[in-house]
């Protein structure tokens, strides 16, 4: 009755159930750790990254330090810089135009970072959802078989039926085993995203504004 034996035990639809189960619990397990260093990992880049914005004189050259930088804070920034040159590089600046491109260049930078991000999170979103179902397939598969056992045996005995049913309770037991992590990972990351997104467009309003008072001063 140890897990190994209930598995190995276990016919041959109970037993794909069981390691497909696995499989995505050791890979949501693996999406689990390694999102939660990335996302810290984003958190400390935009700590750092706007302390040394809030501390630098010119943007120019701010640019030029941290445009190679891989973080998505950095290449918003870098989407408005580019877009600001883009649009007052010729003698007649349209103001307005211009406040407008740069909200639109930042705000699809943004988009695109967090897609990027969340890009992992459908896995875990997936699993969260069906690994109960799988789970449920496999303990019925169990139960009917334990049934036709009964049948074969001609007996209802605590023997005939326990091995059949252990094997799919134990089933069952896999694909929660798989689904709360990757629900409660999801929700927790889900709102990590959320609040990686509005840090983003908080930092691209600043930067807006700064260079709107900029084109006003040019003007």
């Amino acid at each position: 009755m140890s897990p190994v034996g209930l598995f190995l035990q276990a016919d041959w639809v109970v037993r794909a159930v069981m390691a497909g189960l696995l499989i995505a619990s050791l890979w949501t397990w693996t999406i689990i750790l390694s999102f939660g260093f990335k996302i810290g990992g984003v958190k400390k880049a935009i700590d750092k990254f706007e302390a040394e914005y809030r501390e630098a004189d010119d943007i120019d050259e701010f640019h030029r330090r941290v445009a190679g930088r891989d973080q998505p804070i950095s290449r918003v920034f870098s989407a408005g810089v580019t877009e600001w040159r883009r649009s007052t590089a010729g003698k007649a600046i349209d103001r307005e135009g211009t406040r407008e491109r740069l909200g639109t260049a930042m705000g699809a930078t943004i988009a695109q970072e967090i897609d990027r991000l969340a890009d992992r999170l459908n896995f875990l979103a997936t699993v969260a959802s069906s690994a109960p179902f799988v789970g449920l397939f496999g303990t019925v598969w169990g139960i009917m078989r334990s049934f036709t056992n009964i049948a074969k045996e001609q007996s209802s005995s605590l023997a005939v039926v326990a091995p059949g049913i252990a094997e799919a309770l134990f089933a069952t037991a896999i694909g929660l085993f798989a689904a709360i992590p990757a629900l409660i990972a999801y929700n927790r990351y889900s709102h990590g995203i959320n609040r990686v997104e509005q840090r983003l467009n908080r930092f691209a309003d600043g930067f807006h504004a700064t260079l709107s008072r900029r084109l006003e001063m040019e003007a």
